[in-house]
């Protein structure tokens, strides 16, 4: 059971109240956890952690006489110094014999990732495609196949680049939207759950998509605006265990530090980070070691922290909830393991304020003519370093740049 400061929230009432309050809240969030268990568990997910697929024979290359950067040991710094050391035609024979390991390579450039991926995706595609009629297989199996060679088509399609690529599990991918190595600006969303390799820009909800949340955000913040969305991590799958606990979030939080430390190393000004709903407990975990200019919070369920404070970033981090989105009447506890602390859009936790009156439900933060995305606007493109944090993102959202609680 994690204590808590009372003092820090002595404007929320006596500590008698709160204590009640945060014992009816967990005993709900039990309540809603086990009744949820019996189709939940058959939903809980394994994590895909460790370095890319092809690790090993990337380590037992030694064609050259020198040891290759060890994907999970070595520094996305180093790993930029060591491409940096490379000639461009060599750059590219690593790409095209470790396609899966470059292409995932945190710290490698941007333009070599795009190619190695591509390389990656039609390797897949033409096992999945040899699957297709493999009379050992069964229909499943068959339907399965047909259904990933489409999804690999449509990401090899014209004009995609793709950051990241990983097959395993449910599948994991990041997609770049604007051209990253020329940017002045650069954001990173990160998505909650039920996202993976094949929901990540799916037309229905568009908006509650990482895809759709990008492209709409790169087109209100315009062309000197670089987007990434981002699904490097394995997210829960519907309600239960796997969304009112940590577990994910832990496993995920290294990987997006990594990632974003990666795109930092390799010359992309320091993001701006859009965490929406599970992929704020990811950021809020992660925000000790990711190198961002601000941390915004939509619809969060809590980030495992009880303030600002508590996060130990130097980011400016924000918050919006829309009265309309559900996650309200999520319990804002962490106990027993359960629930994922404070809500950042509460006066008490101290995060900035963006607006979100015209925003509707969950997965409307984004919308085109919404309050909530010209402030997210506004902040994607305040400068990452060099400018006084006085508080505010912009004209767009200078009203309500303060923090919560500080209004005039």
């Amino acid at each position: 059971m994690r204590l808590r400061s009372w003092k820090a929230r002595g404007t929320r009432g006596s500590w008698r109240a709160r204590s009640k309050r945060t014992l009816i809240a967990a005993a709900l969030t039990t309540t809603i956890v086990a009744g949820t268990t019996g189709w939940a568990v058959g939903n809980e997910q394994q994590p895909i952690t460790g370095p890319p697929p092809g690790t090993q024979a990337w380590r037992a290359d030694h064609t050259w006489g020198v040891r290759l950067p060890d994907p999970a040991t070595t520094a996305p710094a180093r790993v930029a110094a060591f491409f940096d050391s490379l000639s461009e035609a060599r750059q590219h024979k690593l790409a095209a014999r470790h396609p899966s390991v470059v292409g995932n390579l945190d710290g490698a450039p941007a333009a070599l990732r795009f190619e190695a991926n591509s390389l990656a995706l039609k390797a897949e595609r033409a096992r999945e495609q040899a699957r297709e009629s493999d009379p050992d297989l069964t229909l499943q199996d068959h339907e399965r196949a047909r259904s990933l060679v489409a999804r690999y088509e449509e990401l090899l399609g014209p004009g995609r680049q793709i950051l990241a690529f990983d097959p395993r599990g449910r599948g994991q991918v990041a997609e770049v939207y604007g051209h990253l190595a020329s940017a002045h600006h650069v954001s990173v969303v990160v998505p909650g759950s039920d996202i993976d390799l094949s929901t990540f820009d799916r037309s229905t909800d568009e908006y509650g998509t990482p895809a759709g949340m990008a492209r709409s955000l790169r087109a209100r913040a315009g062309d000197d605006t670089a987007v990434v969305a981002w699904v490097g991590y394995t997210t829960p799958v519907g309600l239960g265990p796997d969304a009112a606990t940590g577990r994910l979030a832990e496993a995920g939080a290294p990987r997006l530090a990594r990632f974003v430390q990666g795109m930092t190393a390799s010359g992309a000004p320091r993001p701006a980070v859009f965490c929406h709903s599970y992929g704020s407990v990811v950021c809020g975990l992660a925000a000790p070691h990711l190198p961002a200019s601000d941390l915004v919070v939509l619809g969060s369920p809590g980030m495992r922290a009880d303030t600002v404070a508590d996060l130990h970033t130097s980011a400016r981090v924000w918050a919006a909830k829309d009265d309309s989105d559900w996650i309200g009447d999520v319990p804002n506890v962490e106990l027993f393991g359960l629930g994922h602390g404070e809500d950042p859009a509460d006066p008490g936790f101290g995060a900035r304020r963006v607006p979100a009156e015209r925003a509707e439900g969950h997965t409307g933060y984004f919308a085109p003519g919404t309050d909530s995305l010209q402030a997210f606007a506004a902040i994607a493109q305040t400068p990452a370093a060099g400018t006084p944090d006085d508080g505010t993102a912009g004209s767009a959202a200078a009203a309500d740049a303060r923090p919560i609680g500080e209004r005039p």
